[in-house]
């Protein structure tokens, strides 16, 4: 409890210290929001050609994004500063995360707490809230349950992705690009429905990198639409239970990770 204090002080004097520039932060928010919505003016010229993609309609294609794009946007914010782990290894200053009496992924996931990434969030909810208005739903409590814990399982399931990829790090310090390839890469498949890739790539956003479990099934499942692929299901309803299972794994890989390594030797 004591350390969740002092991450709570951490994450404040941060938001404290951003919001006191008030159009500086909103300007960034803008244009956070405004990267995250070059994959959805994508997504709309490829329909302008086209009427459906890997058998959905445009409607159904934005709903994978919007669920993929606020899952994606609220693990950004909770461990996005694990981009800069490779820096904390060169400069040795991950050893002196060591030294502290606090979990090392903790204090990297406070120490630099970026609130203008709330952009990406809020264009994701406010992709979301236009295409649950104008998709055939079937609502009852549990489609808006489902609705509601999708973004939220889908933050943890990237999250631990994020983690993960992260952890390939301590054994290549420039092991950078390799982790942006699964996190961010991760991101824009799980943005559209994985019957537009090769078998292998299905099978691996299935059950190696679930990405599917981000948005592909979910929305299957609110849409009350069989999938083309013949998968059970159940699938679209299964995400908190998958995000949950790689936040185990995550941490686990983390903590091999850290009694890796070894330090600069400075």
């Amino acid at each position: 409890m004591a350390s969740l204090a002092v991450y709570r002080r951490l994450i404040g004097a941060q938001i404290r210290s951003q919001l006191s520039y008030r159009a500086s932060f909103a300007m960034a928010c803008l244009g956070d929001a405004i990267a995250q919505a070059t994959e959805l003016v994508a997504i709309l010229v490829i329909f302008s050609r086209i009427t459906d993609l890997g058998g959905f309609s445009r409607a159904e294609v934005l709903l994978m994004y919007a669920l993929a794009s606020t899952s994606f946007g609220l693990a950004d914010l909770a461990v996005g500063q694990l981009d800069r782990l490779p820096q904390y290894l060169r400069t040795g200053k991950f050893d002196s995360v060591l030294t502290r009496p606090l979990s090392s992924l903790g204090q990297i996931m406070v120490s630099d707490f970026q609130l203008r990434r709330l952009g990406r969030i809020c264009l994701g909810i406010g992709v979301l809230t236009y295409v649950v208005s104008t998709v055939d739903i079937e609502w009852g409590w549990h489609t808006a349950l489902l609705l509601v814990i999708t973004p939220i399982a889908g933050a943890v399931l990237m999250s631990a992705v994020w983690i993960m990829a992260a952890s390939v790090c301590f054994w290549l310090i420039e092991g950078s690009d390799l982790a942006n390839s699964l996190t961010y890469g991760g991101h824009f498949l799980a943005s559209y429905p994985i019957t537009v890739y090769p078998a292998w790539l299905r099978t691996a956003l299935a059950f190696v990198i679930p990405a599917a479990f981000i948005a592909y099934f979910p929305a299957l499942a609110l849409l009350g639409k069989p999938d083309p692929l013949g998968t059970p299901a159940f699938l679209g309803w299964i995400s908190p239970v998958v995000a949950v299972l790689a936040l185990g794994l995550a941490a686990l890989v983390w903590r091999a990770a850290v009694r890796h390594y070894r330090g600069t030797g400075s």
